[in-house]
């Protein structure tokens, strides 16, 4: 089951890829959609972002996961290296776990 739906999602990203490409000079999009489409990406990642930042398998991830995830944004707002802001969110984690926050 998981081959076959590994094996889907990469014809579904393939199939979309390839019509993004033939279907370039044949579509045309109104410009409140050419507007919209930038927003729309971010807003998907940030959905994807929040349930993986908040969710583990069916239930909630606990308090120590969102808190490293806010340390990386904090950090990262400050305009640090990506390695240091890695590492801080996975510290600040790993020591609330160590702690018994979950």
């Amino acid at each position: 089951m998981l081959i076959a739906s590994i094996i889907a999602l990469a014809v579904g990203t393939y199939a979309m890829r390839l019509g993004g490409v033939v279907l370039r000079e044949r579509l045309e999009l109104a410009d409140s959609v050419q507007r919209l489409l930038p927003m729309a990406a971010v807003a998907l990642l940030a959905a994807l972002a929040g349930t993986a930042t908040l969710m583990a398998g069916a239930g909630f991830a606990g308090l120590a996961r969102p808190a490293g995830v806010l340390v990386g944004a904090l950090l990262a707002g400050r305009r640090l290296p990506f390695v240091a802001v890695v590492v801080a969110a996975a510290a600040t984690t790993a020591l609330l776990r160590l702690a018994g926050v979950r």
